[in-house]
C-alpha cells in the first residue's frame, strides 16, 4: 500500500450494513473517511427485518474485520428452520436447523451494532442527508446536504440504497417494479401472545405459497414474527391500502386470504399497528455503468435486486470486501476502483438472476409443490 492511496479522502454515503462495513475495512486499513448517514443511530433498531448471512459472501468481511466472535454470538443458528406450505395448510417440506450451518440469522440492527462498535465516531457523520454533488477542476468532488454542509473528498461511494441519489450522477437507468408488493406485519412477543402461532413457525422461516400470493414469515431476535404478505399486483394497489385504517387493512388482508388455511391466516388475526408497505423493485439484470475515477457505488445502490435468494445484504458486505482487497491489489487508486467495479458487478449479475428466478418460482401457481422438491432435492444430495 501506498501513500498515495492512504492519503485519498472516502466519503461513503448511507450508513446502512454495506456502508458500515466499508467504512471498517477502510479505518482498518489506514483510510481517510467518512460515512454520511441521514438517519440517527437508533432507526437501525427501530426498522429492519432478520437476514441470513452467508459464509461465502457476506462473512467475508465479518472475518476480515475480526468481529466474528462477536457476530457468532448473537447469531440464531436456530433460524435457518424453514418450513413450505400450500394454501390449503399442506406442509410441502419441514426441516429444524442442526448445528451451525452457513446462514445464520441475525437481525439487521443487531448487525449493524456490531461494526458502529469498532468505527471511531469522528468517522460517522448523521443527520447528513445528500443533496448533490459536484466535480472540481482539482479532481476533488464537493458533495452538497440537505443540511447546508458542504464537504470535498476524492472519492464519493453511494452506499444509499434502493432509492440511490447517487446513481443518477453515474447512469440514466431507472428501477423496474417487479410485480411484486408487500404489506409488512409485525407480531410481538409471539411466544408469550401467541404461542401456538410460535409453535407453528418454529425458529425460522415459514413460507405460504399460493401463486399470485404468499405470507413470509420470520421470527426475529427481538421475539416477533416479520410477515410479508405479498402480491402479485400492479404498483397501484398499495395506493389504496396505504388509505385503510389498521381495522380495514385487517379486514382487507383477511378478505384477500380468504379460502387459505386458518393456520396461516392465523398471521394476519394477530398482527399489530406496526405496518409497512413495500413495493419491490430492481436493477436491469447486468446493469453496469460507465466508471468514473471520482465515483463509485456499492450494494442495493449498484446493483438492487429483489429479496426472494436472501443476497441483498450479502452482496453489499461483499461489495465492501472486494473494494478494499482492490485496494491491497493495486497501488493506482483509479485502477483499484475499477477492479473493483468488474468484480462486484460480474458477481451480483448472477445473485440478480437467482433472485428473479426465485421470484417467478415463488409465485407460480405451484409454487409451495415447486419449491418443496427444490429444498427436498437439496437435502437428499447432503
Amino acid at each position: 500500500m501506498t501513500n498515495n492511496k492512504t492519503n485519498k479522502s472516502i466519503a461513503v454515503i448511507g450508513g446502512g450494513p454495506g456502508g458500515l462495513m466499508l467504512g471498517l475495512l477502510l479505518q482498518q486499513q489506514g483510510y481517510d473517511y467518512t460515512i454520511f448517514e441521514k438517519a440517527n443511530p437508533t432507526v437501525n433498531n427501530e426498522r429492519g427485518g432478520s437476514l441470513d448471512i452467508h459464509d461465502d459472501s457476506g462473512q467475508l468481511p465479518i472475518i476480515e474485520t475480526g468481529i466474528y466472535d462477536r457476530f457468532k454470538s448473537l447469531v440464531r443458528y436456530e433460524g435457518e428452520d424453514t418450513k413450505v406450505i400450500a394454501k390449503d395448510g399442506t406442509v410441502i417440506f419441514e426441516e429444524d436447523a442442526e448445528g451451525e450451518g452457513g446462514r445464520p440469522e441475525i437481525d439487521r440492527g443487531e448487525l449493524c451494532d456490531i461494526i458502529l462498535e469498532q468505527i471511531d465516531k469522528e468517522h460517522i457523520k448523521y443527520g447528513y442527508a445528500f443533496e448533490s454533488l459536484e466535480r472540481l477542476s482539482n479532481n476533488k468532488v464537493a458533495v452538497s446536504f440537505t443540511n447546508g454542509e458542504v464537504e470535498h473528498f476524492d472519492l464519493v461511494v453511494g452506499a444509499d440504497g434502493a432509492f440511490s441519489k447517487v446513481r443518477p450522477y453515474l447512469s440514466t437507468v431507472d428501477l423496474d417494479y417487479t410485480g411484486i408488493s408487500m404489506v409488512e406485519i409485525n407480531i410481538d412477543d409471539v411466544k408469550n401472545n401467541y404461542p401456538e402461532l410460535a409453535a407453528y413457525n418454529k425458529n425460522g422461516k415459514a413460507m405460504a405459497l399460493g401463486g399470485s400470493q404468499a405470507l413470509l414469515a420470520q421470527l426475529n431476535g427481538d421475539g416477533r414474527i416479520k410477515v410479508y404478505v405479498s402480491y402479485r399486483a400492479p404498483k397501484e394497489q398499495l395506493n389504496t391500502y396505504k388509505q385503510l385504517s389498521l381495522s380495514e387493512l385487517k379486514a382487507q388482508l383477511l378478505s384477500d386470504f380468504d379460502g387459505w388455511h386458518e393456520d396461516l391466516k392465523a398471521y394476519i388475526h394477530a398482527m399489530s399497528d406496526d405496518v409497512l408497505f413495500r413495493r419491490i423493485y430492481k436493477l436491469p439484470i447486468g446493469f453496469n455503468w460507465n466508471h468514473d475515477a471520482q465515483l463509485t457505488l456499492l450494494g442495493d445502490a449498484a446493483h438492487l435486486m429483489s429479496p426472494f435468494a436472501g443476497e441483498g445484504v450479502n452482496t453489499a458486505l461483499y461489495d465492501a470486501y472486494i473494494f478494499v482487497e482492490a485496494l491491497k491489489k493495486y497501488d493506482d487508486f483509479d485502477e483499484a476502483i475499477s477492479y473493483y467495479e468488474q468484480q462486484i458487478l460480474s458477481h451480483a449479475q448472477e445473485r440478480a438472476q437467482e433472485s428473479q428466478d426465485n421470484l417467478e418460482l415463488m409465485f407460480a401457481p405451484d409454487a409451495a409443490q415447486q419449491l418443496g422438491e427444490f429444498f427436498n432435492s437439496v437435502k437428499s444430495e447432503e
